[in-house]
């Protein structure tokens, strides 16, 4: 049974029957099916459907904005700005598709050579939880629009999500097998990326997951796309405007209650302003409000799940017994749901916990370096590389930014996902790139066509 349970009250709220083999199989020929047509329809004819599901969204976001609160504890304002998000990734590539998949002409030999971007097939998603309609269209949407056909295997506990995200495309009569839920357990998703009608996979999610899904895609000779997890750095320094810098890493480590691969996790702080730092992060932490996510005023929200908390909660204490100092919070409330504190750990050096492992939740890490070359030298002391945020002079921060290692650097700015831009991992936080023109481009058949010379005349 897939199962979900709201963060908030600890109590079950919905229980879906997962798919029968019957029933995959059915969605998998489907979904072929639907491809062999789909990929034979202008990019205006796949832009006006993907239009159309945006509007759907915009118009319906009240009805849809809460199955995510209700789900996965996301506060209701941040679930209104998801669905309207996910709607503005769909606009995005109905209005951009056909110019980033243009036909590229090359010299060489022929009379006429080219490569043309063509599609590949239906396409398999298997996404988190933390995100639910976000990432859902950061996945289908260029796949869509390539003229992929889409199968979407959402996590277990939003079940209520993937069928409301599949109901949007049905909604405004998209053809049938387009775009699919697949409604199973995790263990069952081997079989499906092993399809043979399944062309190309792309994964969200944790880097052990990760590891798994490119070995059973590689050992199939398939495409794969992985945005995995990170300990995202943010290096403060001396010359930062301070205020705006602690605004924003306040709100980067604060959304979806810090449950984000994106979130601003280690804030590491030039020793001339750590302590400046430290007092103005723990004047606006400390001023969020953690409650009910229904609610409009609430700040924070809980952690999605019972054992999330638990592993959230281990890496507070023992980093604490390594020598962190809690500022405040680091103790899991007593009463229902699966609420944590916002918590301000300081002090922590390359040897904690907080330090080495991706904190999921609404703990903020401060950490001291003694210069750039310092700060430098710590962002890049982690096995993970997915994103990561500079505060300095906008110079400075372009020319550190060639040192980062991460697929994604801001600076003097908040850390975020756009359907403009591509966003992607390196080292252990992923392979690939979605969004922006490189993303559309991950599963396609980049086609060389040469045309010989005219013979005779």
């Amino acid at each position: 049974m897939l199962t979900a349970v709201n963060p908030a009250t600890g109590e079950t709220v919905r229980e879906v029957t997962p798919d029968t083999d019957e029933q995959v199989e059915a969605k998998l020929a489907a979904s072929l099916k639907a491809y062999h047509e789909w990929k034979e329809k202008s990019f205006s004819e796949r832009g006006d459907l993907l239009k159309a599901v945006a509007k759907h969204m915009r118009d319906n976001v009240e009805t849809l904005a809460p199955i995510m609160t209700e789900e996965m504890g996301k506060p209701i304002n941040e679930a209104r700005g998801e669905v309207n998000k996910g709607a503005w990734c769909a606009e995005h590539y109905a209005d951009n598709a056909e110019a980033y998949l243009t036909r590229q002409v090359i010299e060489s030999d022929a009379t006429v050579s080219y490569v043309q971007y063509l599609p590949i097939g239906p396409i398999l998603g298997i996404l988190p939880w933390n995100a639910p309609f976000w990432l859902a269209f950061r996945f289908c949407a260029p796949s869509l629009m390539a003229g992929n056909s889409a199968l979407m295997k959402h996590d277990p506990h939003v079940p209520g999500c993937a069928l409301a995200i599949e109901q949007c495309f049905r909604a405004v009569g998209a053809p049938e097998g387009l775009f699919q839920a697949l409604m199973i357990e995790t263990p069952r998703v081997e079989a499906v990326m092993r399809d043979k009608r399944v062309r190309g996979v792309s994964f969200t999610g944790s880097s052990r997951g990760g590891s798994k899904v490119a070995e059973i895609a590689g050992s199939e000779i398939k495409p794969a796309v992985l945005e995995l997890g990170g300990s995202d750095p943010s290096i403060v320094l001396a010359d930062a405007d301070l205020e705006k810098a602690a605004d924003v890493l306040t709100l980067s480590r604060i959304i979806n209650a810090g449950q984000s691969c994106i979130a601003a996790k280690r804030i590491i702080v030039e020793d001339s302003v750590y302590d400046r730092m430290k007092d103005l992060l723990s004047a606006k932490l400390r001023a969020l409000k953690v409650g009910n996510p229904k609610l409009e005023e609430t700040d924070v929200g809980p952690i999605a799940r019972k054992d999330l908390r638990a592993e959230l909660d281990r890496q507070v204490r023992t980093s604490i017994s390594e020598g962190a100092t809690c500022l405040f919070g680091g103790e899991v409330p007593e009463g229902d749901g699966y609420f944590y504190p916002v918590t301000l750990l300081a002090d922590v050096t390359p040897d904690m916990t907080a330090f080495k492992e991706e904190t999921f939740g609404p703990v903020g890490v401060l950490i001291r370096a003694r210069n750039e070359e310092h700060a430098l030298e710590l962002a890049n002391d982690t096995e993970y590389g997915l994103a990561a945020s500079v505060w300095t002079k906008a110079e400075r921060g372009q020319e550190m930014a060639r040192r980062i290692e991460a697929g994604q650097v801001s600076v003097n700015g908040i850390v975020k996902t756009d359907p403009r831009l591509p966003s992607g991992g390196i080292k252990s936080s992923g392979l690939g790139r979605e969004l922006g023109p490189h993303g559309i481009m991950e599963f396609v058949n980049a086609q060389q066509v040469w045309v010989g010379p005219v013979q005779g005349g």
